[in-house]
C-alpha cells in the first residue's frame, strides 16, 4: 500500500485534474443539474487524500464525474462515468482470493485490491443501475460489481452490463476475467 505522502499530488496535477472535472462537470449537466461546480472544488481542495482517488480514477480511464449529494453526510458522490468499464481497470479478477487460486494465466491485479489502493469502492449493483439511469455505459464492455458474501463464498463473483437497452447482472467465477470486463467505482468528497 502506497505511503500517505506518495498521495499528494503537485501543484500542475491537482490544477489539470480540477480544470478536467470542472469541463466535465459543465459538459453534462444533466447528471446534476442541482450542483455548484464552486461548492465541489471548495471540498476537493481540502480533501487532498480524495483528490488524489479522483486523480487516479482519471489515470486508468473512469472519467469521474459528480452524480449525487448526501445531505446527511455533506458528501458529493462521484462515479466513473466513462462510456466504457475503464480501460485502466480491465482483465482483473475479483479478488486477491480469485488471484491466488489461479494456477495459470493470473492476471497483474484484481478489482478490490486496486480499488483499495486508489481509496475507491466499486460500484453496488444499485448504484451501477443508477449510473445507467445517467446515459448509456458498458454497451461493449462489463464492469465488476459488489458481490454479496454468500454468493463470494461459492466462488462466484457479480458483474453488470448494459444491453438491448438493459441492464443486466451476472455471475462469474471471482477467478475470470476478461479484456472486455473491468470494474467502475464510486468516491465520496
Amino acid at each position: 500500500m502506497a505511503k500517505i505522502d506518495e498521495k499528494e499530488l503537485a501543484q500542475e496535477q491537482r490544477e489539470e485534474l480540477l480544470s478536467t472535472l470542472k469541463t466535465r462537470f459543465e459538459k453534462n449537466m444533466a447528471r446534476h443539474q442541482e450542483f455548484i461546480w464552486d461548492n465541489i472544488q471548495a471540498k476537493l481542495e481540502v480533501n487532498t487524500d480524495k483528490l488524489w482517488s479522483l486523480y487516479e480514477m482519471e489515470r486508468t480511464g473512469g472519467e469521474p464525474d459528480v452524480v449525487d449529494y448526501d445531505k446527511k453526510q455533506d458528501e458529493y458522490i462521484f462515479y466513473d462515468c466513462s462510456a466504457e468499464s475503464p480501460k485502466g481497470r480491465r482483465s482483473v479478477c475479483y479478488d486477491r482470493e480469485a488471484l491466488e487460486s489461479r494456477k495459470k494465466h493470473q492476471p497483474e491485479n484484481n478489482a478490490i485490491d486496486m480499488a483499495e489502493e486508489m481509496g475507491i469502492e466499486l460500484l453496488t449493483e444499485n448504484q451501477y443501475r443508477a449510473l445507467q439511469e445517467l446515459g448509456k455505459f458498458d454497451l461493449k464492455t462489463s464492469s465488476w460489481v459488489q458481490t454479496p458474501a454468500d454468493v463470494r463464498e461459492r466462488g462466484g463473483a457479480l458483474f453488470c452490463d448494459c444491453r438491448y437497452g438493459r441492464v443486466f447482472l451476472y455471475h462469474n467465477g471471482a477467478d475470470s476475467y476478461y479484456a472486455a470486463r473491468g470494474f467502475r467505482c464510486s468516491l465520496r468528497v
